[in-house]
């Protein structure tokens, strides 16, 4: 298990660079992205890749359902090369219906990429870790003190947790992390007492559980990392601003397996038309400059070593925690459907 305060192998730029462009230019010309990611900065990054290589980027931007049903409509017929979305369990869904294929499986990919973090049909391009939020005006250190994911299920946090609905995807990939690791039996009655502990039915996106925090009205909540990042930064605008000032964060696991991690992935689509470009372009999204791109403008961690997130994330949330690294992301799709059974069950809305 990997720990991020841990100093690391810087990759050679210059190297990573050659050894993923050396043939660039004897491609054909264009890639199709069917692009979930809702990050106008992640245009820019596609750019830079034409600019450089000389593919056009057609990039087709939707929401993560209406790309997955045309992919499927398409069938063998699939102008999509890449699918890119924010969430392995998605990722790991497509793949079971079979509408992926294997190929991302290049030097440069096995080499940026952890293990578990990537299968042949789709690899990681940026991580994101689903944490704790507390006040710390109502939540002690003694309370804290070697709490788990498994821990939300506690009585001691009865009427004070806040998290998004059971049909988050976010949500149904921690749950299957939990089926991974702890079984469905034992899920299931965990899912029973994290119902129970809520201070109110589940609304909203992860922002919004922060804010019932800093409102006052729950002690806890369960969301991303790089969402108390956006609402420091002022995007959002000073009320989520000043929120996010009332929080601390606090990274569960740390004494077993690691804080649960998942990924913004880029999946290669079964009858990709551009299956070359497709590779080229993902390899270009784990060099360097792309990595800080990412970790500087949607706060997410980097997926390379060598590669520092955000100062905001450092300052607010830090580095030296451990990482789930024995849980491998393939899971959160192999686990999806159950994960939303047991949620559905214990009455989670």
């Amino acid at each position: 298990m990997r720990r991020y305060g841990e100093k690391v192998k810087k990759l050679s730029i210059l190297t990573l660079i050659t050894s993923l462009f050396v043939s660039t230019f004897s491609i054909a010309d264009e890639v199709n992205v069917f692009n979930a990611r809702h990050y106008k900065a992640d245009g820019e990054l596609y750019s830079k890749f034409t600019n450089m290589t000389g593919i056009k980027v057609n990039l087709i931007n939707g929401k993560s359902g209406a790309l997955e049903k045309r992919i499927i409509e398409e069938g063998a017929d699939a102008s999509a090369d890449l699918y890119i979305t924010a969430d392995a369990g998605r990722c790991g869904a497509m793949d079971a219906k079979g509408h992926l294929q294997g190929g991302l499986t290049s030097a440069a990919i096995k080499a940026a990429v952890p293990k578990s973090f990537r299968t042949s049909k789709w690899v990681g391009i940026a991580k994101r870790a689903r944490i704790i939020y507390y006040s710390p005006e109502r939540v002690t250190g003694a309370e804290l003190s070697g709490m788990t994911y498994e821990g939300l299920a506690d009585p001691k946090w009865k009427g004070r947790l806040v998290i998004r609905k059971s049909s988050n995807i976010y949500n149904k990939s921690l749950v299957a992390s939990l089926i991974e690791n702890n079984g469905k039996k034992a899920t299931a009655e965990w899912a029973k007492g994290v119902v129970a502990n809520m201070a109110r039915d589940s609304k909203g996106n992860d922002r919004a559980q922060i804010m019932a925090v800093a409102a006052g009205e729950a002690d806890i909540a369960v969301a991303n990392t790089y969402y108390l990042a956006l609402m420091l930064s002022g995007k959002k605008g000073a009320e989520q601003q000043e929120a996010a000032k009332k929080v601390k964060a606090f990274f569960p696991n740390q004494n077993d397996r690691g804080t649960h991690m998942n990924v913004s992935c880029a999946a290669l689509v079964k009858g990709a038309p551009n299956k070359a470009n497709a590779v080229k372009l993902v390899e270009f999204l784990l060099t360097p400059q792309s990595q800080e791109h990412f970790t500087n403008n949607t706060f997410e961690f980097p997926m390379i070593d060598g590669v520092s997130p955000s100062p905001l994330v450092v300052n607010n949330l830090g580095l030296d925690f451990q990482q789930d690294m024995k849980t491998k992301l393939a899971s959160y799709g192999k686990n999806q459907a159950a994960a939303l059974e047991i949620m559905t069950a214990a009455g989670w809305k």
